[in-house]
């Protein structure tokens, strides 16, 4: 568990996804470019057996955008997309509407 004072420090927003490619010698992870309105950031996320590059375009998915960047096979990470796992599956996270990009998550 943690505290809702804790919680509150996640920065959730919404990103348009605007460019993505496979990563080279990786099944799974995709490198992503994500609109999040006042910036543009780069992603990588393992979804590569569930998505294709080209049908993640234009895509809005919700972001963490405050946390620490992580290096993935040498590429930075500048932040995490959310999605729903499970056995043989994933699904993004994403606005039932469209919002600009860097919506805040409340």
């Amino acid at each position: 568990m943690i505290s809702f004072s804790d919680f509150q420090k996640i920065e959730l927003k919404v990103g348009r996804i605007v460019a993505a490619e496979k990563v080279e010698n990786s099944e799974k992870l995709v490198k992503l470019e994500v609109d999040l309105g006042e910036e543009k950031r780069q992603l990588v996320a393992g979804i590569g057996k569930f998505y294709q590059p080209q049908e993640l375009i234009n895509k809005e998915i919700i972001v963490v955008a405050n946390l620490e960047p992580k290096k993935l096979m040498g590429i930075e990470s500048q932040g995490m997309l959310l999605a729903a796992t499970g056995e043989g599956f994933i699904s993004l996270l994403q606005p039932d509407k469209e919002v600009p990009p860097g919506t805040k998550i409340s």
